[in-house]
């Protein structure tokens, strides 16, 4: 059995100019893999992939556009003739900036156009190019798996995220054996949004936590170097949530 460097792993991450998945680049960078980063944002991307310490290229990239993401699947391929691992990172921000303040009916396009359906379109895209034991990450929302919570918000949210669930868990059997399909679902995260709560709310999740704070991208990001690595073999189909024990 041949034993599993990292350094021989193409690892294509989109939305990954900031929070979960700069952080996830940085991982996969420590460890060696060779990266393709996607976002829309140019110059945050190019300050993610200098930050890497590893081979990473940068591809301006809108997930809502199937010929962008035809083209990034095109450009890592040619780069680096094959892709292990693809992280479908990439979300609509709803929840800060002018966005807040956008009607429930615009969130909702957003999130379906951005989380949703540029979920399925990346996954079904890759999954035919990639070597066999590759990896698809898709990211849900702990609180989508189990609970749900009550709000404008969270039900826009729980509504997107299981349907990505929902994809995920039927996708995982259609490409089996060959490609594994996981999602990873966060719980209460430090990241743009996490930063600007009111301070109140923010010590309130983190005491309802059994861990007792807030997760760091960082945390997500250990999650997903497991899922996609061979010691998460047997692994298909599943949905991990990463969150401190907050919600089962």
């Amino acid at each position: 059995m041949s034993t599993f460097d990292w350094k021989s792993q193409v690892v294509v991450i989109t939305g990954a100019s900031a929070g979960i998945g700069a952080s996830l680049a940085r991982a996969i960078g420590r460890r060696g893999g060779s990266l393709v980063l996607a976002a829309r944002r140019e110059k945050e991307l190019k300050e993610v992939a200098e930050s890497t310490g590893t081979t990473a290229a940068t591809v301006v990239t809108d997930v809502t556009k199937r010929a962008d993401v035809q083209r990034l699947a095109a450009d890592a391929i040619a780069r680096f003739g094959h892709v292990d691992v693809w992280v479908n990172n990439a979300g609509a921000d709803v929840l800060t900036g002018e966005a807040r303040s956008w009607p429930d009916e615009r969130k909702l396009e957003v999130l379906v156009d951005v989380d949703l359906k540029a979920t399925i379109r990346c996954s079904r895209l890759v999954a035919e190019r990639m070597r066999p034991g590759g990896s698809i990450l898709n990211i849900g929302w702990d609180h989508a798996t189990v609970d749900g919570m009550a709000g404008d918000n969270p039900e826009l949210f729980a509504a997107v995220k299981g349907g990505i669930l929902g994809f995920s868990k039927s996708f995982a059997r259609s490409v089996a054996p060959g490609v594994r399909v996981n999602v990873l679902c966060p719980g209460w995260v430090e990241t743009a949004y996490g930063a600007g709560v009111d301070r109140g709310f923010y010590e309130r999740v983190a005491a309802g936590t059994p861990l007792g704070r807030w997760g760091r991208p960082e945390d997500i990001a250990g999650a997903a170097v497991w899922l996609a690595s061979p010691a998460a073999a047997f692994v298909t189909g599943q949905a991990i949530n990463v969150n401190g024990g907050t919600v089962g």
